[in-house]
């Protein structure tokens, strides 16, 4: 697959997985601590995430289906890590408010998710 479709598929399966990330986020901050709220919305993301990027944006991988979860469970988690730990930092430190606290730390996570997953996760 040419690299630009590579890329486009990439930021249209990361913006709905986002966009899930964000309306989890939004249906449950007001249950619980914005942080685990965050965490939850990461966990529904994730399958959105990983099916999408396996299926439609590294669809010439060749690796196999457990090893790619197995890799990108790896990957997600390190992009969670560097969302909370930004988000915590905004939310906490800084006084954001906390939607523009969580778009911040996504779009800061998905560089390192898309260098991640497709040199290692999806490897060709």
């Amino acid at each position: 697959m040419p690299p630009r479709w590579v890329g486009l598929w990439f930021l249209l399966v990361g913006a709905s997985a986002a966009l899930t990330h964000v309306l989890v986020f939004a249906l449950t901050k007001d249950l619980m601590l914005p942080e685990l709220a965050n965490a939850v919305g990461f966990g529904v993301a994730f399958f959105v995430s990983f099916f999408g990027h396996r299926w439609l944006s590294f669809q010439d991988t060749k690796t196999t289906l457990l090893q790619s979860l197995r890799r990108f469970s790896v990957t997600a988690v390190a992009g969670f890590m560097c969302n909370e730990l930004v988000f915590m930092l905004l939310l906490r430190v800084f006084g954001w408010a906390d939607m523009p606290a969580l778009l911040l730390a996504l779009v800061l996570a998905a560089g390192q998710t898309f260098v991640l997953s497709r040199f290692w996760a999806f490897a060709r």
